[in-house]
């Protein structure tokens, strides 16, 4: 059987879209490989939020040309965001290149390699055209033995238009799912077992806002949480990710009222600046963003909440800066991914005047995050002791003597390994951090000794 290597870069979006691929390979007869030297197709679902993203998946394409050589039948695609934007450019770069595939083609990839592996003399194809109800092919799985933790596409698209960035382009507009093929989604892979979901979009609070009505007062996206939530054997649910504009009160109200959405908030933040926000087109204050924080930490004293913030956007003075830093000391998050303000092509950001320096970033950055490791510091060694529910995931990357699971507020715990734990929701005092991670003993309680016996 023909074997395929996929390789991902990017979001969780990316993660779905390139299992959805592999998915629909295998069912025509591809296997899924783990090395490129094995494999007959090669496919790298790429990502085009900053250059560097390109310019790895382009540095790994072009070294795959010399096993082109060697194993003539080989067929190289380049698929998703990247492959969006510069569509057939990209053979101008990268010639060996059999196939690219835009964002909304995903489920015409199988066909493709089919055809192409059928020819062994073809010219490149490449698709990177919109369309309608491309929204609705993301929604098969391959899951593997002992998976309890899914992701679930919701939606695609963004209509936001912040200055800094490309998904609009790369992306399209927003296009939502149904919420009936949704759930009827969510309870097939929760008779497989899954036990925890999240549901992704590009701006996923924002979803059904053109496609659905409001009722009872409760958006569409509200209305899918707590249908998600009803489903039989689904014990946790999540989401990403949100923008600020999204919490309305219904969304809050629904971190008091559904025991199933876990108790953490990746909300982006970008700047603490006003100045900086306006143009951005963030489109909130940065005084209506921390009064969000303190109405999430209100309905729910115990969440998690972490951010993205960019430093050094064109104009930023130093006062912009600090008023940024201030914002965060306030925010108080759990942890946050702190980018330096990368220029892509073709949004308005990138010929904005007051391009800052390189070297100003590297400091922002490098500062923000000494004050963002100093509150973590702060708020893990707080947690040393406590008793927290994880939901155990599997083997640890860095040691296969201990599991992983993660704390309703996404927290990552390890523990001793034990098979009789493995896809358990397992209740766990903390031991010890060693910043991010923390280690953690089983609660011995009798359910709990019931697991270890064996």
């Amino acid at each position: 059987m023909p074997a395929v290597y996929i390789k991902t870069y990017g979001c969780q979006m990316n993660e779905r879209d390139s299992e959805q691929v592999v998915r629909q390979l295998e069912a025509r007869g591809y296997t899924l490989c783990h090395s490129e030297e094995e494999a007959d197709v090669i496919l790298l679902n790429t990502c085009s939020v900053r250059e560097m993203a390109e310019q790895k998946a382009i540095g790994r394409m072009k070294s795959l040309s010399g096993l082109k050589k060697r194993k003539p039948g080989l067929v190289l695609g380049v698929l998703g965001c990247m492959a969006q934007r510069l569509g057939p450019e990209l053979l101008d770069k990268l010639p060996d290149v059999d196939l690219i595939v835009g964002t909304q083609k995903f489920h015409e990839v199988a066909d493709y390699v089919d055809r192409l592996r059928a020819e062994p003399k073809h010219d490149p194809l490449v698709d990177v055209a919109e369309q309608a109800g491309s929204q609705n092919t993301i929604r098969e799985h391959t899951l593997e033995a002992k998976q309890v933790t899914a992701f679930v596409s919701i939606m695609q698209g963004c209509n936001m238009h912040c200055t800094f960035c490309i998904v609009p382009s790369t992306r399209g507009a927003e296009r939502s799912r149904p919420i009936a093929d949704i759930v009827a989604e969510v309870r097939q892979i929760a008779a497989q077992g899954i036990r925890e979901v999240t549901l992704l979009g590009q701006i996923v609070n924002l979803y059904g806002r053109h496609e659905f009505p409001a009722v009872d007062g409760r958006s569409p996206f509200v209305q899918l949480l707590h249908a998600v939530c009803a489903v039989p054997g689904i014990e946790r649910v999540r989401f990403t990710s949100p923008h600020p504009i999204g919490f309305k009160k219904d969304l809050v109200q629904a971190f008091r009222e559904l025991p199933q959405l876990c108790e953490h908030v990746h909300l982006p933040m970008q700047s603490g600046s006003n100045r900086i926000l306006k143009a951005m087109h963030r489109a909130y204050t940065v005084e209506q963003y921390l009064k969000l924080v303190d109405d999430l930490r209100e309905a729910r004293p115990d969440i998690g909440l972490t951010s993205d913030i960019i430093v050094g956007f064109p104009g930023e003075t130093e006062a912009d800066y600090l008023a940024t830093r201030d914002a965060v000391a306030k925010a108080d998050f759990d942890n946050a991914f702190i980018f330096r303000y990368s220029p892509r092509s073709d949004t308005p950001a990138a010929t904005m005047e007051d391009q800052l320096s390189e070297d100003a970033k590297m400091a922002r950055n490098q500062d923000l995050l000494a004050l963002l490791d100093d509150i973590a510091l702060r708020k893990n060694q707080s947690i040393v002791g406590s008793d927290v529910e994880i939901l155990v995931e599997g083997e640890s990357k860095n040691n296969p003597l201990r599991y992983a699971g993660r704390t309703r507020s996404n927290r990552l715990v390890l523990i001793e390994a034990n098979p009789r734990w493995l896809g358990q929701l397992l209740n766990v005092k903390i031991t010890s951090t060693t910043g991010f991670t923390y280690y953690a003993e089983p609660v011995l309680t009798p359910d709990t000794l019931e697991m270890t016996t064996v």
